[in-house]
């Protein structure tokens, strides 16, 4: 009998007459709870107590809202108070961001880093458990318990969001695109199993850490500069000039204004930047012979709306779900051909 997996031959409290059935881990699923259960029980604490204080928060902002006109809340000119109640979900909503990081580093890393340097896989796979099923299980539990945590988060936080989200400026879509939906699980997922296989291949916790920051920073910065390709970026033309007396068109609610910001539009349907004819802006008869000269018959705009959010949200979601896959299916491999 080994030490490291419970004795199938032992009774259970579920085989002991009567006892009522109580779920029970064996094999190594036991033996992975057991290893990293201080990182996994934290886990799960700092989840409830995130819960906690969103439903808390969100509460105190709906009573807030409730004592509101509501043609106030209908015209979107919130008082100034209102930006300050808003303030914590900005805040709560940037330490989301950081959870990935976290769990990259503090869990994916170390977790056959670990064992690899102190010899625990060698003991674990020399007993009757393969590698492949160690494996399995070793990924399997946390990616489970990853899931469900960030999951939960992001729909409470979500839940919080949903009340105020058209109601300022502030509070737009764009603002909070990668802390709701399902972009934080994947995300989370993505940098777990990126830690994993920097463990895996340098053998050694902290230095593991250390690179796996590097790597789920670089990550993290890309799609925060990339996310919005992800849309399909629409267009409003006008065809009735750019005089002093014409405004560039309104975007529509909540929709966020792409490229450098206005052009002017000519005739044939180009676009001219909005430094032309700059340098007659002083002289009105001048600009608008300027712009006579460059055949400029009214504004273009482009811009991202609100209604593709989801979509995008989707789709930057499986691109990192499936990036994690192919690091899954690598560690797996690696780890059955060359594990110790």
């Amino acid at each position: 009998m080994t030490t490291l997996t419970r004795d199938p031959a032992r009774p259970t409290s579920a085989a002991r007459p009567g006892n009522r059935w109580v779920p029970r881990l064996g094999g190594p699923v036991w033996l992975v709870w057991r290893q990293h259960r201080a990182a996994f029980w934290t886990l799960i604490g700092l989840t409830l107590l995130g819960v906690i204080a969103m439903v808390y928060l969100r509460g105190q902002l709906v009573d807030y809202l409730s004592t509101l006109d509501p043609t106030t809340r209908k015209s979107g000119s919130m008082p100034s108070e209102f930006e300050d109640r808003a303030d914590p979900l900005f805040s709560i909503g940037s330490y989301l961001g950081y959870i990935p990081i976290l769990l990259g580093v503090f869990l994916g890393a170390p977790l056959v880093a670990g064992d690899l340097e102190t010899g625990t896989a060698k003991l674990v796979t020399s007993q009757s458990v393969s590698r492949l099923r160690w494996l399995t299980v070793k990924l399997a539990l946390p990616a489970v318990l990853v899931t469900l945590c960030t999951g939960v988060l992001t729909a409470v936080f979500t839940w919080w969001w949903s009340p105020v989200k058209s109601l300022s400026e502030s509070l737009t879509w764009t603002a909070f695109f990668s802390v709701t939906g399902p972009v934080p699980v994947a995300h989370a997922l993505l940098a777990f199993t990126v830690g994993v296989a920097v463990g895996m291949v340098l053998r050694r916790t902290l230095v593991s850490m250390v690179v796996t920051l590097g790597i789920v920073g670089a990550i993290g910065f890309v799609w925060s500069e990339c996310w919005r390709s992800l849309g399909n970026v629409l267009t409003i033309n006008t065809h009735d000039g750019v005089g002093p007396a014409m405004s560039p068109p309104d975007l529509p609610a909540q929709a966020e204004q792409q490229g450098q910001g206005t052009y002017f539009l000519t005739e044939s349907g180009d676009r001219l930047d909005w430094t032309t004819c700059l340098e007659h802006s002083e002289n009105a008869r001048a600009h608008s012979a300027c712009m006579d000269s460059q055949h400029v018959v009214g504004w273009s705009l482009d811009y991202l709306p609100a209604s593709q959010m989801h979509t995008m949200q989707w789709l930057g979601a499986g691109i990192m779900l499936a990036v994690s896959a192919v690091v899954v299916a690598l560690v797996i491999v690696r780890g059955r051909k060359r594990l110790l």
